[in-house]
């Protein structure tokens, strides 16, 4: 009897290789912890300061922060591979090594909370992504009629809601956008709608949900939960493959655009500031390589 050598399955090679991802981004993120015990005590002038090198390691920076007996809360920048999850695991091993250096005896409750804020609010993002077609004016009434069925506006996703955990709650909302390789200008309707329904596809079983989708001939928003494991890297990168690889082509520029966002803009946020907050060394908008192109 001869044995039959099956031959081996391997996956398919990414097209977008996302150790040289180069997004443009925005991303901004709280981060709350609560006391375990007993309330917190005054935060030494000075213990912040010892977690600038630390942090900047990790791909993060600490831009303003609010110490309460009742509360510790950080407002941060990131780097677009830094996950929800290993923020709040880094944020919290920073401080824990920061207060045992300190002499300073301080529990923090296992249970903490991450939100994602932007520079407009949830509300805002949805909307701008939802007027993409009305905005564009098509020559081809026709056409238009028919790129506004490969839309998505889903009621059913509630991006105010957050996702919980063993270990808090996160709000970890994204704007992503995918802008075709040369400005391409896609105008078959069948690949069209290959690629709205490949998004739901990739957001099904990658854990994403997808509140507001807007796919024009040359780009794509998308307003979306991301899974908090995944970085905001991991997650564009995702979405370029996996779209790339339903039409059978390199369809994306290489780059794109990733934001965060939330219930709370960025003004709000300042206003906290001025109010109650005390502030950080630093700018407020400086984060690395930052936001280097504009969106659509």
């Amino acid at each position: 009897m001869v044995n039959k050598i099956r031959p081996t399955m391997t996956a398919p090679q990414p097209l977008y290789d996302i150790n040289n991802a180069n997004p443009a981004y925005h991303l901004r993120y709280s981060w709350t912890g609560w006391p375990s015990g007993g309330p917190f005590a005054t935060c030494p002038s000075d213990l912040l300061d010892t977690l600038d090198d630390g942090f900047q390691k990790d791909g993060l920076r600490l831009l303003e922060h609010r110490w309460t007996p009742e509360l510790v809360q950080l407002l941060l920048s990131a780097s677009p591979t830094i996950s929800p999850m290993k923020l709040a695991q880094r944020v919290k091993g920073r401080l824990d090594h920061a207060l045992r250096q300190a002499k300073l005896t301080l529990s923090f409750s296992r249970k903490l909370a991450v939100r994602s804020l932007g520079e407009n609010r949830r509300v805002d993002v949805e909307r701008y992504i939802q007027e993409q077609i009305p905005h564009e004016q098509f020559a081809d009434p026709n056409f238009e009629r028919k790129l506004k069925s490969f839309s998505i506006v889903n009621a059913d996703v509630d991006l105010a809601k957050p996702t919980a955990s063993a270990r808090g709650r996160y709000w970890y909302n994204l704007h992503l956008v995918l802008v075709t390789d040369f400005r391409y200008r896609i105008s078959d309707v069948d690949k069209l709608a290959l690629l709205c329904d490949t998004c739901g596809r990739i957001a099904a079983k990658k854990g994403y949900a997808i509140s507001t989708l807007s796919l024009m001939p040359d780009h794509l928003h998308v307003a979306l939960r991301g899974n908090i494991e995944h970085s905001p890297t991991e997650i564009g990168r995702c979405f370029q493959n996996n779209l790339a690889y339903a039409v059978g082509n390199r369809l994306w520029m290489d780059g794109f655009y990733v934001g965060t966002f939330g219930e709370y803009n960025m003004n709000a946020v300042r206003k906290l500031s001025q109010e109650n907050l005390s502030h950080h060394p630093g700018e407020l908008d400086g984060a690395g390589t930052e936001e280097s192109k504009s969106r659509d």
